[in-house]
């Protein structure tokens, strides 16, 4: 069996708040979002951060996410998030996720976007940086 590649993985510790859970102890749905979106501006800080490509005129869009709710996440557990790029094309770029509580993923994603310019809005290549860093990396199989 081949093993799955994981790409500009990043991990980080998420520390469920009060504010995250509702009436019956468990994660709002919407939290996985904000959870998401951190988890993509690590990916990015590591390859080409947000600042940086702000100063460079570009700005990263979101099209499409889809999340799978596999097990409830609760006040007090401790989670770990994973996100890592899946496929990055001439103009779009894919990544995906999960939300852990131990060994179980709680949480399955998949986020589809693509890069555009801020002055009009339009979709642009790739960042070279991203492009470069995602070549070697594929050369590499790192």
């Amino acid at each position: 069996m081949m093993q799955e590649t994981r790409p500009f993985l990043v991990q980080l510790p998420i520390q469920v708040k009060t504010y995250d859970i509702d009436f019956a102890n468990i994660v709002h749905n919407a939290v996985y979002i904000r959870w998401l979106e951190d988890l993509r501006t690590a990916v990015l800080a590591d390859h080409y951060a947000i600042e940086q490509m702000l100063a460079d005129g570009l700005t990263p869009i979101l099209t499409k996410t889809e999340i799978e709710y596999r097990h409830p996440v609760r006040f007090g557990d401790a989670v770990v998030g994973r996100m890592w790029v899946a496929e990055l094309g001439r103009t779009r770029w894919t990544v995906q996720g999960e939300i852990c509580v131990g060994e179980t993923v709680a949480a399955a994603s998949r986020q589809t976007g693509y890069f555009a310019a801020l002055g009009n809005g339009r979709p642009v290549r790739v960042p070279n940086q991203l492009r470069a860093r995602w070549d070697k990396e594929q050369e590499t199989g790192d």
